[in-house]
């Protein structure tokens, strides 16, 4: 028997487009690119999200020399909100980049272990987080749920 898992989300041609909340939230991710720190890759992501309380935190990337300890600015984010915010979950994220060696006019998504942290705040939360992917001109892609980027994603669920 084949299944098939849908993947539906939303193309936005121009962040003037969108309701205030998003294109804020745009805005600020695609100028605290700067704030990251990825002096290996020079390639600069920086994300904003909105938690439930209305509040704003945002987070960036850090690399390091030894490679494995760098961290994304989406599980900067999560950790920032779950410090600052305890109990308060996080609504939506908006994601950016800046590429020191190309072009970044095309929205990023997240890798795979970002993937895999959102599926677990949203588990922990029981609230589905929205996506705003973007460059720094250019598309917005809009995703409603972040767990639709990790189908068959692994949960507390599955050690029960």
């Amino acid at each position: 028997m084949i299944q098939e898992i849908p993947f539906r989300y939303e193309i936005v041609s121009d962040v003037d487009l969108l309701a205030s909340a998003d294109a804020l939230l745009i805005k600020e991710a695609r100028l605290i690119t700067d704030q990251s720190y990825a002096p290996y890759s020079n390639f600069h992501v920086a994300a904003a999200g909105l938690l439930m309380n209305g509040a704003i935190v945002r987070g960036t990337n850090q690399e390091n020399a030894s490679y494995p300890v760098s961290i994304c600015a989406e599980r900067v984010l999560l950790s920032a909100a779950a410090s600052l915010y305890p109990g308060i979950a996080l609504v939506s994220m908006a994601i950016s980049y800046r590429n020191l060696k190309g072009s970044s006019n095309r929205p990023i998504t997240p890798c795979g272990v970002c993937r895999q942290s959102l599926v677990e705040h949203q588990h922990h939360f029981h609230q589905s987080i929205r996506l705003l992917l973007t460059g720094q001109i250019g598309e917005i892609y809009i995703i409603e749920d972040a767990a639709s980027l990790l189908p068959l994603g692994f949960t507390a669920d599955d050690m029960k």
